[in-house]
Parts: C-alpha cells; sequence; structure tokens
C-alpha cells in the first residue's frame, strides 16, 4: 500500500522513550503486571503492533515478557535492532497478516498507533486475531471530548493538536464512543478505559484494555 511506502519514512529521533511514556506506562505496566501473574506458569509472550524504536518492547522485556513486534517506519526498526538486538522486531504493519507469521499470545499492545491508520477495521482484525482466546490488547490514543476539545478551541490549541502540518500525523481522533463502536464491530468485549497525563475531562490519551472472548 501506498500508505506502508510513505510511513516507512516516519521518523524517529532516538532510541528512547518520548514524553508520552511518561504518562502511558505506569497504567500500561499496571496492567500487564496483573495480566503476566494471571498467567501463571504459563509463557509471559507479548506483540506489541507499532513498536517504533523499540523502548517500550525494551521495558516489557526488563519486566520478563518474551516481546515481538512490528513497526512500519524502517527508520525506527533500524534503532530497535541497533539498540535492542535481543528482541525479535521487524518491519511490519497492522495491515500484513501477522496472526500467519507470528501465531497468536495473551497480550498484545499498540500504543499511540491508532489515530495514525486510514483503515482502523484491518487494524483492529489485526489485534483481534493476534490474541489467543481469551487474550488481552491494550492500546492507547490522544484523548478526545467536549470539555477538552473545548478548551483546546479557546485556547487555540487545536492546530498543534490535530497535527495537521506533521507528515503522517494523527488522520482518526478517537473518542470513547467510537472505539467501543469500532472493538464491538470486530467481535471484542466491552472495553475498559483509563484516562492518563491530566485530570480525567482534559487527559492526554485514553487507554483502552480489550478482551477477546475465551471462546
Amino acid at each position: 500500500m501506498e500508505e506502508i511506502k510513505a510511513i516507512s519514512g516516519y521518523e524517529y529521533e532516538a532510541a528512547g522513550h518520548n514524553p508520552s511514556h511518561d504518562y502511558l506506562l505506569p497504567q500500561v505496566i499496571s496492567e500487564l503486571d496483573v495480566l503476566k501473574a494471571n498467567l501463571g506458569d504459563v509463557e509471559p509472550r507479548l506483540f506489541e503492533l507499532g513498536c517504533g524504536n523499540g523502548s517500550i518492547a525494551a521495558t516489557f522485556a526488563a519486566r520478563g515478557w518474551q516481546v515481538f513486534g512490528v513497526d512500519p517506519s524502517e527508520q525506527g526498526i533500524k534503532q530497535a535492532v541497533a539498540t535492542h538486538p535481543e528482541l525479535n522486531l521487524k518491519q511490519g504493519s497492522a495491515y500484513d497478516d501477522l496472526a500467519s507469521e507470528y501465531g497468536q499470545f495473551p497480550v498484545v499492545t499498540s500504543l499511540e498507533v491508532i489515530e495514525h491508520v486510514y483503515a482502523p477495521r484491518k487494524y483492529a482484525e489485526t489485534l483481534f486475531n493476534l490474541l489467543e482466546p481469551g487474550g488481552t490488547a491494550i492500546i492507547s490514543t490522544p484523548y478526545h471530548g467536549y470539555w477538552k476539545n473545548l478548551v483546546m478551541a479557546l485556547t487555540g490549541k487545536m492546530d498543534a493538536h490535530f497535527t495537521a502540518l506533521w507528515d503522517h500525523g494523527h488522520i482518526k481522533f478517537w473518542s470513547e464512543k467510537t472505539l467501543c463502536e469500532l472493538f464491538a464491530e470486530i467481535g471484542f468485549e466491552a472495553p475498559k478505559f483509563y484516562r492518563v497525563g491530566r485530570i480525567g475531562p482534559l487527559a492526554k490519551s485514553t487507554i483502552a484494555v480489550i478482551r477477546k472472548p475465551a471462546t
């Protein structure tokens, strides 16, 4: 797809975390710790859909997860492989048949990705197919709600938030309602949401914890 060719040039300035990880990772790690404990003797395998430069995958691996992941950014994967050669991170995207290549996992994470994809149903289907029955997906996306959007409009922050001048920037602007509709359509159970980054109505991002039915 032409989008994949374009986004392969998506730039990562460094191999470390970016500022959004400061407010995303505490809640994500808390969820992962519970999921890992519930796995018991089952190998804690995790797939990261949109692994970027590998910094988050390395954080998860340090907490005992066996991490696999893909990202469409050629530069991001080069940084990931150079900095974290022990991890199984490759170039790929949500539009690929990832389950056929990698199998299924008890957990899939995908942080700040869904707002960049042109075909959200294909993205959601890929998440679903990567999960084992009863498995859990943890995704995040910038939060959108009436009060936050109103405050941004009143303070002149809309242009920066909507990334109009950012190559390969945000093209979908999700609410919790539209996320629920998307994942219900694919067959997921109702998501559990957390808002992070600020107080709830003005949150920077929302984290959705979504379970694939066991049967």
